[in-house]
Protein backbone atom coordinates (compact mmCIF):
# COMPACT_ATOMS: atom_id res chain seq x y z
CA UNK A 1 0.00 0.00 0.00
CA UNK A 2 3.08 2.00 1.13
CA UNK A 3 3.82 1.82 -3.07
CA UNK A 4 0.44 2.79 -4.13
CA UNK A 5 -0.34 5.98 -1.91
CA UNK A 6 3.49 7.01 -2.52
CA UNK A 7 3.10 6.37 -6.18
CA UNK A 8 -0.56 8.05 -6.47
CA UNK A 9 0.71 11.19 -4.62
CA UNK A 10 3.65 11.59 -6.67
CA UNK A 11 2.67 11.14 -9.80
CA UNK A 12 -0.73 13.53 -9.95
CA UNK A 13 1.51 16.53 -8.30
CA UNK A 14 3.92 15.14 -11.63
CA UNK A 15 0.98 15.76 -14.05
CA UNK A 16 -0.36 19.16 -12.74
CA UNK A 17 0.20 21.65 -15.54
CA UNK A 18 1.74 18.76 -17.69
CA UNK A 19 1.04 18.76 -21.26
CA UNK A 20 -1.12 15.58 -21.11
CA UNK A 21 -3.71 17.85 -18.79
CA UNK A 22 -3.78 19.86 -21.98
CA UNK A 23 -4.36 17.83 -24.30
CA UNK A 24 -7.19 15.86 -22.07
CA UNK A 25 -8.40 19.50 -21.86
CA UNK A 26 -8.54 19.66 -26.03
CA UNK A 27 -9.79 16.15 -26.34
CA UNK A 28 -13.00 17.15 -23.45
CA UNK A 29 -13.46 19.76 -25.61
CA UNK A 30 -14.36 18.08 -28.74
CA UNK A 31 -15.14 14.65 -27.40
CA UNK A 32 -17.46 12.88 -23.98
CA UNK A 33 -15.31 12.79 -20.86
CA UNK A 34 -15.47 8.92 -20.62
CA UNK A 35 -13.86 8.75 -23.66
CA UNK A 36 -11.26 10.61 -22.53
CA UNK A 37 -10.17 9.60 -19.70
CA UNK A 38 -11.16 5.78 -20.93
CA UNK A 39 -7.97 6.12 -23.65
CA UNK A 40 -6.10 7.86 -20.90
CA UNK A 41 -6.39 5.29 -18.94
CA UNK A 42 -5.68 2.65 -21.40
CA UNK A 43 -2.04 4.60 -22.51
CA UNK A 44 -1.33 5.36 -18.61
CA UNK A 45 -1.24 1.59 -17.96
CA UNK A 46 0.17 0.53 -20.81
CA UNK A 47 3.36 3.28 -20.52
CA UNK A 48 3.57 2.90 -16.41
CA UNK A 49 3.68 -0.79 -16.47
CA UNK A 50 6.42 -0.42 -18.97
CA UNK A 51 7.64 1.82 -16.84
CA UNK A 52 7.83 -0.21 -13.41
CA UNK A 53 9.75 -3.22 -14.92
CA UNK A 54 12.39 -0.51 -16.25
CA UNK A 55 12.34 0.27 -12.68
CA UNK A 56 11.91 -2.80 -11.40
CA UNK A 57 15.22 -4.21 -13.03
CA UNK A 58 17.23 -1.06 -12.54
CA UNK A 59 16.05 -1.36 -8.88
CA UNK A 60 17.45 -5.19 -8.60
CA UNK A 61 20.63 -4.31 -10.15
CA UNK A 62 22.41 -0.77 -7.88
CA UNK A 63 22.55 -0.63 -4.48
CA UNK A 64 19.68 0.88 -2.51
CA UNK A 65 22.04 3.94 -2.06
CA UNK A 66 22.73 4.86 -4.86
CA UNK A 67 19.01 4.54 -6.13
CA UNK A 68 17.88 6.96 -3.24
CA UNK A 69 20.26 9.50 -4.00
CA UNK A 70 19.59 9.22 -7.97
CA UNK A 71 16.30 9.30 -6.93
CA UNK A 72 16.14 12.40 -5.00
CA UNK A 73 18.30 14.28 -7.84
CA UNK A 74 15.62 13.24 -10.59
CA UNK A 75 13.13 14.54 -8.26
CA UNK A 76 14.95 18.11 -7.96
CA UNK A 77 14.96 17.65 -11.71
CA UNK A 78 11.11 17.22 -11.77
CA UNK A 79 10.87 20.29 -9.68
CA UNK A 80 12.78 22.43 -11.91
CA UNK A 81 11.22 21.10 -14.89
CA UNK A 82 7.92 21.65 -13.52
CA UNK A 83 8.99 24.99 -12.82
CA UNK A 84 9.94 25.02 -16.67
CA UNK A 85 6.17 24.09 -17.35
CA UNK A 86 4.78 22.26 -20.37
CA UNK A 87 2.98 23.84 -23.56
CA UNK A 88 0.67 21.66 -26.00
CA UNK A 89 2.38 22.21 -29.01
CA UNK A 90 0.49 23.38 -32.34
CA UNK A 91 0.94 19.86 -33.85
CA UNK A 92 0.15 18.17 -30.69
CA UNK A 93 -3.38 20.76 -30.66
CA UNK A 94 -3.94 20.13 -34.40
CA UNK A 95 -3.97 16.22 -33.73
CA UNK A 96 -6.65 16.47 -30.67
CA UNK A 97 -8.79 18.63 -32.79
CA UNK A 98 -8.88 16.56 -36.19
CA UNK A 99 -9.51 12.92 -33.85
CA UNK A 100 -13.55 12.12 -34.50
CA UNK A 101 -13.69 8.91 -36.38
CA UNK A 102 -12.39 7.41 -33.21
CA UNK A 103 -11.85 9.09 -30.87
CA UNK A 104 -10.82 6.43 -28.38
CA UNK A 105 -7.96 5.04 -30.33
CA UNK A 106 -7.07 8.25 -31.32
CA UNK A 107 -6.82 9.68 -27.37
CA UNK A 108 -5.45 6.38 -26.51
CA UNK A 109 -2.51 6.71 -29.16
CA UNK A 110 -2.05 10.66 -28.22
CA UNK A 111 -1.55 9.94 -24.43
CA UNK A 112 0.70 6.77 -25.05
CA UNK A 113 2.70 8.72 -27.59
CA UNK A 114 3.15 11.93 -25.42
CA UNK A 115 3.99 10.03 -22.28
CA UNK A 116 7.12 8.32 -23.81
CA UNK A 117 9.68 9.93 -22.10
CA UNK A 118 7.70 12.25 -19.62
CA UNK A 119 8.40 13.51 -16.53
CA UNK A 120 5.61 10.98 -15.56
CA UNK A 121 7.04 8.28 -17.00
CA UNK A 122 10.59 9.20 -15.51
CA UNK A 123 8.75 9.29 -12.14
CA UNK A 124 7.07 5.90 -12.01
CA UNK A 125 10.77 4.84 -12.93
CA UNK A 126 12.23 6.00 -10.42
CA UNK A 127 9.66 5.12 -7.86
CA UNK A 128 9.60 1.87 -8.96
CA UNK A 129 13.01 1.37 -7.95
CA UNK A 130 12.31 1.96 -4.57
CA UNK A 131 8.86 0.31 -3.68
CA UNK A 132 7.38 -2.47 -5.13
CA UNK A 133 6.32 -2.19 -8.99
CA UNK A 134 2.51 -3.51 -8.65
CA UNK A 135 1.39 -0.58 -6.07
CA UNK A 136 4.08 1.70 -8.07
CA UNK A 137 2.36 0.67 -11.25
CA UNK A 138 -1.45 0.96 -9.66
CA UNK A 139 -0.65 3.97 -7.85
CA UNK A 140 1.02 6.38 -10.87
CA UNK A 141 -1.77 5.30 -13.47
CA UNK A 142 -4.56 5.80 -10.58
CA UNK A 143 -2.22 9.39 -9.85
CA UNK A 144 -2.42 10.49 -13.58
CA UNK A 145 -6.27 9.99 -14.85
CA UNK A 146 -7.00 11.49 -11.48
CA UNK A 147 -4.74 14.74 -12.44
CA UNK A 148 -6.32 14.49 -16.26
CA UNK A 149 -9.66 13.66 -14.71
CA UNK A 150 -9.42 17.09 -12.63
CA UNK A 151 -8.08 18.99 -15.38
CA UNK A 152 -10.93 18.35 -17.73
CA UNK A 153 -13.41 18.85 -14.63
CA UNK A 154 -11.65 22.03 -13.97
CA UNK A 155 -11.33 23.38 -17.36
CA UNK A 156 -14.84 22.41 -17.84
CA UNK A 157 -15.76 24.61 -15.04
CA UNK A 158 -13.75 27.82 -15.22
CA UNK A 159 -12.47 27.89 -18.43
CA UNK A 160 -8.93 29.08 -19.34
CA UNK A 161 -8.88 31.26 -16.16
CA UNK A 162 -6.64 28.67 -14.17
CA UNK A 163 -4.36 29.78 -12.04
CA UNK A 164 -1.24 27.84 -13.71
CA UNK A 165 1.22 29.49 -12.18
CA UNK A 166 0.23 28.38 -8.90
CA UNK A 167 -0.39 25.09 -10.02
CA UNK A 168 3.35 24.86 -10.88
CA UNK A 169 4.92 26.51 -8.13
CA UNK A 170 2.69 23.72 -5.93
CA UNK A 171 3.67 20.96 -7.80
CA UNK A 172 7.45 21.93 -7.82
CA UNK A 173 7.69 22.77 -3.99
CA UNK A 174 6.36 19.04 -3.40
CA UNK A 175 8.63 17.74 -6.32
CA UNK A 176 11.57 19.31 -4.09
CA UNK A 177 10.45 18.24 -0.87
CA UNK A 178 10.41 14.91 -2.34
CA UNK A 179 13.82 14.93 -3.47
CA UNK A 180 15.06 16.23 -0.70
CA UNK A 181 13.64 13.90 1.53
CA UNK A 182 14.89 10.74 -0.54
CA UNK A 183 18.60 12.60 -0.22
CA UNK A 184 18.31 13.10 3.59
CA UNK A 185 17.07 8.89 3.98
CA UNK A 186 19.97 7.95 1.40
CA UNK A 187 22.95 10.41 2.49
CA UNK A 188 21.92 10.77 6.26
CA UNK A 189 19.87 8.60 8.02
CA UNK A 190 21.45 4.93 6.53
Amino acid sequence: MEAFWISLGAIFLAELGDKSQLMAMTFAARHKAWVVLTGITIATTAVHLGSVAIGGLIGDALPTTAISVVAGVAFLGFALWTLRGDELTEEESRKASRATRSALIAVTVAFFLSELGDKTMLATITLATSYGWVGTWIGSTVGMVAADALAILVGRLLGRNLPEKAVRYGAAAAFALFGVVMLVDALVLS
